[in-house]
């Protein structure tokens, strides 16, 4: 028989690279595992928290240089536009006040009189003289440009007179201004020596460039400082080319008693640096006789727009600096470079594109207002009302931060600029960006010797633990290991447990220790201070605008402490204060500090407010509501007396060992003083205060206090409603 042919055998498969990989890995240690592990996952973790550091850190910064710029901005914007408004209504004032008005029909009938006052020649030849030999040489010295003497001479005859008078004497302005009478016999020369320091007060005590007096046929009847603009008609005489024209022909136009015009910067020739003008008619109530203007230097925004020149003391470093900007994108403040180093200022806005012969004018005329151009991305968007911030180049052709805002200025189309060169700005982020490499490197480095030390001591036994410790760094404090030997790993076995055990013990009462501390702090302090503490700050401390303080205390406690215990007199006290601080709750009003039987409060401190001082009007008419029901339920006879005022305080942290949260600063103590001032219980307000709810509440006055050697009224409230 044919035995069947068995078939052939197949060779093995060939093994797969998984295969392969996983028997490479079997051969490797656990010891290099570890290692390479703990090297790999070491050196990635470090990686990646250095690059979320760096991107965190760099945007934190910028956004903090920015912010600053924006306040910065935000501040001077709100000093120049109280400025004007104050220099707004201190003209009205003025205007609309008897003494003006005596002074124009004074100055314009005594005016009218020297139309045929004789002056001799020698007088007259002292005129030419001083326009020749003073203004002609003033004014070439500031344009560059040679006048024409001739067509700017006196040609009336009262023009002649005053400046052959008060005018060619004087080589000085201020001796000019503090010269009364010359002793001529004439009515004007009269009402110069009765009226001129009034004018001239108002001059040097608002540091206006001069005060001009004009009538109702345009005639500069009367000026402060006697320049060649005294005499002159503003219609038809040499300076009429102007802004001032246009304003006072509004004036004169305006139907309204609280009319005030204000111009634009620009240039006036009597004047030795551009000027605007604050107009205001002059005259009883609906008629106008004349019109009184003040000549506005440059000068005065310039000190507020450089902060006087201590750019950092305000925090702009050493390239940071505010300006304004018309709406023909020129300058209207002076630059801060320019003011540094003039000649550092020629040479870089030159290489930035500025014409020479723009940055020459600005050279010899002292300033850059009118001059230097700034035609940037930041002014085209602040002119369009817009707000924001911006990198971009600069007038100066740096690289800078930038921060804009329209002012808001009646007339005046102005827009302010807030800088910073970005070198200057993000030189912490280049600090911070080598300290985190360098820290990174140095943390990667100890972690690879530390893993190769780790690898050497543990191998089996450490993954238990390292699993242990892996779930413990993640907060579960419970984890338990099963001892499986008795040798060193078993000691360390159980040593692990019983620190599991303890860690969770102490995590217990660190949570309940956290968050009774957290409910203590909150009691004590704002959630805005108490997280500086947290973090770690020693000094705290910050500004508040624009709040309003109310300090109380309750008249008639005293008398009870002689027939009441401590603990009787105590209840008094906390159910007065718990029920103070409910109405304070309510209206919006924050409690700050209690101390015996007076009672401080603020609001507008933590959260700003738009009408704090309503609020606190509010708060003190239910404080008395209180202390009244009170009365009613008791038979006592405690009154409540407060004082209170608004402004600018500051709140912080107090002492070291035993911390206090207070506020202090000049409207705090004003509100002390009008409380303690006052003999008699009510509620006490100043005059910020009464000015803001005068509408809305009944008040009547209170005497006055002393504030730094002046008096200033008080106001008591009143029961009714207006």
């Amino acid at each position: 028989m044919t035995t069947p042919t068995e078939p052939a055998t197949s060779p093995p498969p060939a093994p797969r690279p998984r295969g392969l990989a996983r028997r490479a890995l079997s051969r490797i240690s656990i010891q290099s595992k570890l290692l390479v592990m703990l090297l790999l996952t070491s050196i990635l973790s470090a990686a990646v928290v250095g690059a979320i550091g760096y991107q965190s850190g760099r945007s934190s910064l910028r956004e903090a240089v920015f912010d600053g710029l924006t306040e910065i901005r935000s501040s001077q914007a709100r000093q120049l536009e109280a400025t004007f408004t104050d220099l707004q209504n201190s003209l009205i004032i003025y205007t609309r006040g008897a003494t003006s008005v005596d002074a124009l029909r004074a100055f314009s009938a005594g005016f009218d009189q020297l139309d045929a006052a004789p002056i001799d020649p020698a007088q007259w030849q002292s005129v030419v003289d001083y326009y020749r030999d003073r203004f002609e040489r003033d004014e070439k010295r500031q344009t560059g440009h040679t006048l024409d003497v001739r067509a700017l001479l006196p040609t009336t005859n009262a023009q002649k007179y005053l400046q052959a008078y008060y005018t060619a004497p004087f080589d000085d302005w201020d001796k000019a201004i503090q010269f009364d009478d010359a002793r001529d016999g004439s009515a004007w020369s009269a009402a110069n020596a009765r009226y001129n320091d009034f004018f001239r007060e108002i001059v040097q005590r608002f540091q206006f460039e001069d005060a001009l007096l004009l009538d109702t046929d345009g005639n500069v009847v009367y000026t402060a400082y006697k320049g060649v603009d005294l005499g002159t008609n503003i219609l038809t005489g040499p300076y009429r080319e102007g802004d001032l024209r246009d304003a006072y022909q509004k004036a004169l136009a305006a139907n309204a008693v609280d009319y005030v015009g204000v111009t634009d910067f620009s240039d006036y020739q009597p004047a030795d640096e551009p000027t605007a003008w604050m107009v205001a008619p002059v005259g009883a109530q609906g008629r106008a006789e004349g019109v009184l203007a003040l000549q506005f230097p440059i000068s005065k925004i310039n000190k507020l727009m450089t902060v006087d020149r201590h750019w950092e003391a305000a925090g702009m470093g050493s390239t940071g600096e505010t300006f304004l900007v018309g709406p023909d994108d020129l300058m209207r403040s002076d630059s801060r470079l320019f003011l540094e180093d003039p000649d550092r200022f020629k040479r870089e806005v030159v290489d930035a594109g500025t014409p020479p012969d723009v940055a020459d004018t600005a050279i010899r005329q002292h300033g850059t207002t009118l001059v230097q151009p700034v035609a940037s991305e930041a002014t085209r968007s602040a002119q369009r009302g817009q707000t924001g911030t911006i990198v971009e180049r600069d007038y100066l052709g740096q690289e800078t931060l930038q921060a804009y805002a329209p002012v808001n200025l009646p007339g005046l189309h102005w827009s302010v600029i807030a800088k910073i060169d970005t070198a200057e700005a993000f030189a912490p982020v280049s600090a911070f960006t080598r300290t985190l490499v360098l820290s990174t490197a140095v943390i990667i480095f100890v972690v690879c010797i530390a893993a190769m030390l780790l690898a050497r001591l543990f191998v089996r036994p450490i993954r238990r633990l390292e699993a242990g410790a892996q779930r413990i760094s993640g907060g579960d404090y419970r984890i338990s290991l099963p001892v499986q030997s008795r040798d060193e790993f078993g000691d360390l076995t159980v040593a692990f447990n019983e620190m599991s055990r303890n860690l969770a013990i102490k995590e217990d009462l660190l949570a309940e220790q956290r968050r009774e501390n957290d409910r203590l702090l909150l009691s004590l302090m704002p959630e805005p201070v108490v997280q500086r503490y947290r973090e770690g700050e020693e000094t705290i401390a910050q500004d508040h605008q624009d709040v309003t303080v109310i300090f109380a205390d309750i008249v008639g406690l005293d008398e009870l402490t002689g027939r009441l215990s401590s603990d009787e007199l105590l209840a008094i006290l906390n159910k007065l204060t718990r029920q103070f601080d409910a109405a304070a709750d309510n209206l919006g009003v924050e409690h700050v500090r209690t101390l015996h039987n007076g009672y401080l409060a603020s609001c507008g401190l933590s959260v700003p407010r738009l009408d704090n001082v309503q609020r606190t009007v509010d708060f003190a008419i239910e404080m008395e509501r209180i202390v009244e029901r009170f009365n009613a339920e008791s038979g006592d006879n405690l009154r409540l007396r407060a004082g209170i005022d608004t402004g600018t305080v500051t709140s912080g942290l107090v002492g070291r060992s035993s911390l206090a949260y207070d506020m202090w600063g000049a409207a705090v103590n004003l509100a002390y003083q009008v409380q303690s001032g006052s003999p008699q219980p009510g509620v006490y307000v100043t005059t910020r205060v009464f000015d803001v709810v005068r509408d809305s509440h009944n008040f009547e006055a209170a005497g006055s206090i002393a504030v730094d050697g002046e008096q200033e009224p008080i106001w008591r409230l009143t029961e009714g409603e207006p």
